[in-house]
């Protein structure tokens, strides 16, 4: 494989918000995407449609990919029709519950840290072999600027995806060498998402207030980030994470 025409682009959670702005955008820049879904098969498909009505090629898989036997069998589905994956975009946002850390369970805490590990786990085993094989790949795995700037309620999330940003860099460095590049893009708040539908409008407003740049992300900022990381222009970064926040939060 040598362009990005011939490359292959897993896109888990893409069904919507910034999975489904990754998928299109990788589609438009020549590469052949697998839109994972978890149960919203329609929209899933619709994210296909519109992505085969611009002349790119998708198809949509479901998988939960907590489960390493769904995460195989995906892969072996896509193997059938393209072969190995190329690009790994490991956005899908497991479960998680929003209370303070006192009004906190461990299942709930654990279980957040367990699901965030299982899934980046499976689903990174499961593209190696074909990047390695290859001697290129690309992994790009989305995060929460909540890793690093804590924020009431938010301990489960930042803390889960605190430890995937850490696994990120120990790939980078483990991987380096078989010409596979590691990266993570942490967004900040993003409109059309899920957690901005948690928050009314005065708590986006001040986020608002807070951002530099004057508004909040939209999926396609965090969409262009990737890109880049997922592209062949990309050949010398690694273990690094960009901060997509429009400056609200700057380290």
């Amino acid at each position: 494989m040598t362009g990005a025409t011939s490359r292959v682009a897993l896109v888990t959670g893409a069904s919507s918000g910034i999975g489904a702005a990754t998928a299109r955008l990788l589609a438009m820049r020549g590469m052949r995407v697998i839109v994972n879904y978890l149960r919203t098969n329609t929209a899933a498909e619709e994210v296909v449609a519109s992505i085969q009505d611009t002349g790119g090629q998708a198809i949509a898989v479901q998988a939960d990919v907590r489960e390493a036997a769904a995460v195989k069998n995906m892969i072996e589905q896509v193997q059938v029709r393209w072969g190995g994956i190329d690009v790994l975009v490991h956005n899908a946002l497991t479960p998680y519950v929003i209370k303070s850390f006192q009004d906190m369970t461990w299942e709930e805490l654990g279980g957040k840290l367990d699901d965030e590990m299982r899934a980046a786990f499976a689903v990174t085993r499961a593209v190696l072999p074909a990047m390695t094989e290859q001697s290129w790949g690309r992994i790009i795995y989305l995060g929460t600027g909540l890793s690093h700037q804590p924020r009431e309620g938010m301990i489960a999330l930042g803390t889960s995806k605190a430890a995937l940003a850490q696994f990120a860099r120990y790939l980078a460095q483990e991987l380096g060498p078989l010409g596979i590049t590691v990266n993570v893009v942490e967004p900040g708040p993003v409109e059309e998402t899920r957690m901005a539908n948690v928050l009314d409008r005065e708590h986006k407003q001040r986020q608002v207030d807070a951002t530099p740049l004057g508004r909040l992300a939209h999926p396609g900022d965090v969409a262009q980030v990737v890109a880049f990381y997922a592209s062949e222009e990309n050949a010398f970064m690694t273990g690094t994470t960009a901060v997509v926040n429009g400056g609200m939060s700057m380290y």
